[in-house]
């Protein structure tokens, strides 16, 4: 297979496995991670096939749709790229980029690093922020039936990862846990470039949105 028959290939795999997904981690958020890795690499001058299926894959099986599993997404992951007889280094950079692009609280060491899951990792982050981002959280909570609001209920940004994977929170709190924090947390320079105006988009939500709470 050539590079855009493997990336067709993957394509087709991935609108397969996900059709039925939540819609805040759902094929759309594929295609927008995807579309902006690939932006973010040719400008970066990373290796471009590594980080499209990093993009494609990276969402396969996340697990916080699988109790908490994070051994199902590389499983599966490995099992297609295999299925397609892609070289096994590739594969294994791969299934690094997937077990170690999430946020997880935050507060975690780095055990590996790649130019490539610096560029997947960005893209998939400035999804998570913007007016995206926003709509994304709220699905979410919604999702899990979360309330919106509870001024009760303070930010916690000392969570354990184990903590971050069982927090219940209202969505306005993660927005403080996880969001406002990306834009400092972007790892090349395009991506930190292009943080910058969705994180004020957020900041001007909130904004907006504690100035109707207090009418």
């Amino acid at each position: 297979m050539n590079h855009q028959e493997i990336i067709d290939t993957t394509v087709a795999f991935v609108k397969q496995e996900l059709q039925d997904a939540e819609g805040g981690h759902d094929w759309w958020h594929i295609e927008r991670v995807w579309h902006t890795a690939r932006s973010i690499a040719a400008k970066e001058k990373a290796d471009m096939l590594i980080v499209e299926l990093g993009a494609l894959l990276h969402d396969i099986a996340d697990s916080k749709f699988h109790d908490g599993d994070e051994n199902i997404g590389p499983a599966k992951a490995t099992a297609f790229m295999q299925s397609i007889r892609l070289p096994d280094e590739v594969i294994a950079h791969i299934v690094n980029i997937i077990r170690h692009i999430s946020f997880k609280g935050g507060n975690n060491e780095k055990v590996f690093h790649s130019p490539e899951l610096a560029v997947v990792q960005d893209a998939d982050r400035l999804d998570a922020i913007g007016a995206i981002g926003i709509a994304r959280a709220f699905n979410y909570g919604g999702f899990k039936n979360r309330a919106i609001y509870d001024p009760a209920i303070q930010p916690n940004l000392q969570m354990t990862r184990e903590e971050y994977k069982k927090n219940t929170a209202p969505t306005i709190n993660h927005f403080y846990e996880k969001l406002l924090l990306l834009k400092d947390r972007m790892n090349t320079a395009t991506g930190k470039e292009m943080a910058e105006e969705r994180h004020t988009y957020m900041e001007g939500f909130l904004g907006q949105f504690y100035k109707e709470i207090n009418i």
